[in-house]
């Protein structure tokens, strides 16, 4: 069997949650040895979301496979003692305890950095370490919220949350691509940089597109449930018989294509009403 590509790197995370978990689990996955903190009285508490996979949450589930799980009270002087013990050895240490947890306890970026010039470090937070929000907690549905997302999502009569924690996940994604790119640059410089993460900066990168729109555009894309608000025809439309058919025209190929084969409608290809992108959506039906 192949050795996986982090085989050899050790990561030592002080993590709860989503954000943290989902960018280390991927971290496992490629093979790094993942050891997961956890604090004394029931450990992260994603634990007890629910109880669907066999007693056990599915998110726990799902956000921490291939890890090691040790028990530790940090705000002791013995379980800071063997927490600087493990990061002594560790490439990566990641963290994402609530705003100036971590400096209190002498494991922010700056702190670790003379001990442990090797060690590279990545912060996830809500708003970002500065700033007039920084010592806020956030979490995934206010951040929806807060980024504009929600207003987004749904239809015109109701706003809608997206179905999974979609903050978290874009946070944990960028968290583990910032860490394979310091890791990189260790790798090829001998320097470890510091990573940093933002729940908000994350989800907001995923709204560019909708924010040039309405910037440029003058409004805000609507809500159109499964329906796209700049490619048409797309989303879920009733057939005859009550099933539904989902749509996905997105350029003028697969536009001939549906007229002439699907709908059997050559003379709609022509029609000016519906020649390019933008003629589609202004004229829906």
């Amino acid at each position: 069997m192949a050795e996986l590509p982090l085989s050899g790197i050790t990561v030592v995370s002080l993590e709860q949650a989503v954000a943290a978990p989902f960018a280390t689990r991927q971290l496992a996955d490629l093979g790094a040895r993942v050891i997961k903190i956890e604090r004394p009285g029931g450990g992260d508490f994603a634990r007890r979301y629910d109880t669907t996979v066999h007693g056990h949450s599915s998110y726990f589930v799902w956000l921490n496979r291939s890890k090691l799980s040790l028990t530790l009270n940090v705000k002791t002087a013995p379980g800071a003692r063997i927490l600087k013990e493990l990061l002594s050895t560790a490439d990566v240490f990641v963290q994402n305890l609530a705003p100036g947890a971590a400096a209190r306890l002498g494991l922010d970026a700056p702190t670790l950095a003379t001990p442990h010039p090797r060690l590279i470090t990545c912060t996830i937070s809500g708003y970002g370490a500065d700033g007039p929000w920084a010592d806020r907690k956030a979490y995934d549905l206010l951040i929806q919220c807060q980024t504009g997302l929600v207003s987004l999502t749904g239809t015109p009569q109701h706003t809608a949350r997206t179905g999974v924690s979609i903050a978290d996940i874009a946070a944990g994604m960028y968290a583990y691509s910032g860490v394979l790119t310091a890791l990189f640059t260790r790798a090829t410089t001998g320097v470890a940089r510091d990573v940093e993460v933002s729940l908000f900066d994350a989800l907001a990168e995923w709204m560019g597109q909708p924010a040039y729109y309405t910037r440029y555009g003058g409004t805000q894309p609507p809500r159109l449930g499964t329906e796209h608000a700049t490619i048409a025809p797309y989303g879920a439309y009733t057939a005859a018989d009550g099933a539904q058919v989902l749509f996905s025209i997105q350029n003028e190929p697969e536009w001939v294509a549906l007229c002439e084969r699907f709908l059997e409608r050559p003379d709609l290809v022509n029609d000016p009403r519906f020649g390019t992108g933008p003629d589609r959506v202004a004229h829906r039906e």
